[in-house]
């Protein structure tokens, strides 16, 4: 473990670092980026001498304390640089299930209009809405509940960046999913499920949500009925 002395160092480096950073520049030849992207150089080495994916999830939940201090350098001055290391330890983030840590990346790269590198296919905003919806999706089949809180966050940081339909009908229907959990959900939120069933629905006919919205739309009809009456 580094000590906090030397995190602090690390940290008030890297801050001075991305400060003096034009956002239209590269981190690279600053020392503390540098660094770091060695030490990334490093551990991707070890990551590819990995198969399973949950190994290789595991192993980045080891390896990613070591960057917090420049992460948090960064995005206490940075200027908007493009940055290799952030970019790469926010999917890794996601990848180690640390969604709240990958989304406090993901406000900064998007804001300031950082792009993946060259290795990723997607942009950045699909990258952000589709790996947190994968998750939250994955965790929703197997019958387990997914943070909203990280999923309506996830709608808010991407709602304007452009991605494939798809994409973002998959984030509509986890945060849908989310909304409507439990044995039963009010009328507000009910209906707030349904209109992101529907959404997602006419984005994407084949998102499987339509089920869901049956359900939802029964719900609200018997709650609904009583009040009627």
């Amino acid at each position: 473990m580094t000590s906090p002395c030397r995190r602090h160092f690390q940290k008030v480096r890297a801050a001075q670092a991305a400060a003096t950073t034009e956002p239209a520049q590269s981190m690279a030849g600053a020392t503390a980026y540098e660094l770091q992207l060695l030490q990334l150089t490093t551990d991707r080495a070890r990551l590819k001498q990995i198969q399973s994916e949950q190994g290789k999830a595991e192993l980045k939940r080891e390896l990613l304390p070591a960057y917090q201090p420049y992460v948090e350098g960064v995005l206490s001055a940075g200027q908007g640089a493009q940055d290799e290391v952030l970019t790469t330890v926010m999917v890794w983030r996601m990848d180690a299930g640390d969604y709240t840590g990958a989304l406090d990346i993901a406000d900064y790269v998007l804001r300031h209009g950082l792009v993946m590198p060259d290795r990723f296919a997607r942009t950045t905003g699909c990258l952000v809405a589709e790996e947190i919806a994968n998750a939250a999706l994955k965790a929703q089949k197997a019958g387990g509940a997914f943070d909203l809180a990280v999923l309506e966050r996830t709608q808010t940081l991407t709602q304007e960046q452009d991605m494939p339909d798809e994409a973002r009908a998959k984030l509509l229907l986890a945060t849908a999913r989310a909304t409507l959990e439990g044995e039963a959900p009010g009328q507000p939120r009910l209906q707030i499920g349904i209109d992101l069933l529907k959404r997602a629905i006419d984005l994407h006919g084949s998102c499987g949500g339509k089920k869901d919205l049956e359900r939802a739309e029964r719900l609200l009809k018997n709650i609904a009925a009583p009040a009627a009456d």
